[in-house]
């Protein structure tokens, strides 16, 4: 057989084994990349490689190292799952870096980081002052987690006493010029409605809008085609716009609410508005 030939069979091969694996891996082989991680990572990658262009390796024999390399992770970390002590040994502990403002020269000597990348960790996060720092926590995937202290941390409703309504997160409607029906029907909407929407902004149907998604208050959000004329926009008098705007925030509060008479006094409004916007629309 080709020597060529030869290559692409044998890096095929590795490479679906190793996709594989990867898949039965998941994803903390690549979020949470300890040093025992990374190691495997790169002898699988070498071993992968070696396979496929060696042939003085045999191919049954890459195979069964990979997967050998493969299951290792595997079974640690269900080992990790059952033991505690385990986990500790294999991917490490945590280590408290300051503390009530106040650095641990010790930790910080033990997880061999010296100040200036101290330093780097926390402005990473956005943090300059040690002293704003309540607790920062030496991951074992070398990350730095941060607390602040009481006084530096953002203020939010919640701490202010400030009731805010419910959102959830945007609703992609339309992606790539397909308009996603699973998603409009879950929303209650048409599609004779949603054209509607997007011709406001410019599109003659749904494979003019490259993206298009609803948040929680009704609003939706229209990215065109960059060869889509921008000239071609349908310029909407502004009382138009503000109908609209009225109409999806009524759909949008009859959602959010718990109430069912509110629910049906939304849901009553927003019909009849929508009524009389089929009325009038047409004539400006």
């Amino acid at each position: 057989m080709p020597e060529l030939i030869l290559i692409v069979i044998r890096s095929l091969i590795a490479f679906l084994l190793l996709f594989i694996m990867t898949r039965i891996m998941g994803k903390k082989q690549i979020s949470q990349l300890t040093f025992f991680d990374y190691c495997v990572g790169i002898t699988i990658g070498s071993i992968a490689a070696t396979m496929s262009v060696d042939q003085n390796v045999k191919a049954l024999n890459g195979l069964v190292s990979l997967f050998i390399w493969g299951i290792f992770p595997i079974v640690l970390a269900y080992a990790g799952m059952k033991s505690l002590k385990f986990s500790n040994i294999t991917d490490g502990q945590p280590a408290v870096i300051i503390d009530k403002g106040k650095i641990l020269e010790k930790n910080l000597k033990k997880n061999l980081m010296n100040l200036s990348e101290l330093m780097l960790l926390l402005r990473e996060k956005g943090v300059f002052h040690v002293s704003d720092v309540e607790q920062a926590v030496f991951e074992t995937n070398g990350e730095l987690s941060i607390m602040l202290k009481s006084e530096q941390q953002p203020v939010t409703p919640k701490t202010l006493g400030i009731s805010v309504a419910k959102e959830h997160g945007p609703t992609i409607l339309i992606m790539d010029g397909k308009i996603m029906k699973k998603s409009l029907e879950h929303l209650g909407y048409s599609k004779l409605w949603l054209l509607q929407q997007i011709q406001q902004q410019g599109a003659k149907n749904e494979k003019d809008v490259f993206l298009a998604q609803m948040d929680s208050k009704g609003r939706i959000y229209v990215d065109l085609y960059q060869n889509v004329n921008e000239t071609n926009k349908l310029e909407r008098p502004v009382l138009s716009e503000i109908l609209t705007n009225i109409h999806a925030e009524l759909e949008g509060f009859a959602r959010q609410t718990d109430d069912p008479n509110a629910k049906q006094i939304y849901t009553k409004q927003a019909n009849n508005l929508k009524e009389k916007m089929d009325k009038i629309l047409p004539y400006i």
